[in-house]
């Protein structure tokens, strides 16, 4: 299978998608829940802990995942850097080569250390000090992908420049589409218990990451100029290259998921709402749970690219004298 060009490193680019998916789901379910369950107080204090019960579930379902498929990449990238089969990988000192001796095997020990910090913030997360600590690394550890890829190869003045809109990029990505998944928890719960206080619950956090989603795409707006100006370098190289051309399907899925995220701040989360029976109103509901599920789906579909794109050499690499 040739994946735009990238063929021979399916399973490569398949293991790369799920870790990134997963670790944005991780840190973005921990913003979630920050922003979005802990405020609430009074009368939706029962929704409220019944929704840091899932969002603490699903960060840990994420970090689980996230530290299982980092594993894996580990295998799959010695196996990549060594061209021996996984077998002999695993069995001679590739491995510990790679982890000792090369650039991401130092990132991956870093952000072991940080998925333990971050283990240990979700299992004492009734601890005060674990409610800003366990965000910190989770975004931390997303961050840290900025040095396993073309970032981290960058060198000079425009080598910290690419990181840093890279790192950003990442943090605003996870912040956005990491959040879309306790968010559909929440509105699905909503839809089914029609209470009051999932009512108000659904339509203030819905308001609350409609505000966020906007910061997010307005810093991965200006992080991916940056980032394209770097790695592509001009419109041409958008267009003749296999990078360029996958990099904009990767702005037409985001295309799509603006034109979504719009709907559902302008249109939809307005009419969330509340009727005399202390109801929401149920068809924009089901509109905005179907609608944060399709984002959901294409946000997987830009994870897949962007696994892709970390296989192909830049565009702009084609064109360098």
């Amino acid at each position: 299978m040739d994946w735009f060009g990238a063929e021979g490193n399916g399973s490569l680019i398949a293991i790369r998608a799920i870790h990134f998916a997963a670790t944005a789901i991780t840190a973005g379910t921990l913003v979630f829940r920050a922003v979005m369950a802990k405020p609430v107080s009074g009368s939706g204090q029962a929704a409220r802990n019944l929704l840091l019960r899932q969002t603490q579930l699903v960060a840990w379902i994420g970090l689980a995942i996230t530290v299982l498929s980092g594993v894996i990449w580990l295998l799959f990238q010695a196996v990549s850097m060594s061209g021996l089969p996984l077998g002999e990988v695993m069995t001679s000192r590739v491995l510990s080569t790679v982890l000792n001796q090369t650039q991401f095997g130092l990132v991956s020990e870093i952000r072991v250390g940080l998925a333990m910090m971050l283990g240990a913030c979700l299992l004492f997360d009734r601890i005060p000090r674990a409610d800003w600590l366990a965000p910190a690394a989770a975004f931390g550890l997303t961050a840290a992908i900025a040095w396993t890829g073309h970032a981290g190869s960058t060198p000079g003045e425009l080598g910290d420049l690419h990181l840093a809109a890279d790192a950003l990029h990442l943090l605003a990505a996870a912040s956005w589409m990491g959040g879309l998944a306790p968010l559909a928890l929440l509105l699905a719960e909503a839809g089914r218990d029609q209470h009051v206080a999932w009512a108000s619950l659904a339509r203030d956090a819905t308001r609350r990451f409609s505000i966020l989603g906007i910061v997010s795409v307005a810093t991965l707006l200006v992080t991916g100029i940056v980032n394209a100006w770097i790695l592509v370098g001009s419109f041409h190289a958008l267009l003749v290259t296999e990078y360029g051309r996958l990099l904009t399907l990767k702005l037409v899925v985001f295309a799509a998921m603006l034109v979504l995220a719009v709907v559902n701040r302008f249109w939809l989360t307005p009419r969330l709402v509340i009727l005399s029976g202390n109801e929401l109103r149920l068809e924009p509901l089901r509109q905005l749970t179907r609608n944060t599920v399709i984002e959901i789906v294409l946000g997987f579909t830009i994870f897949v690219i962007v696994g892709t794109l970390g296989t192909l050499h830049p565009a702009i690499h084609f064109f360098a004298k």
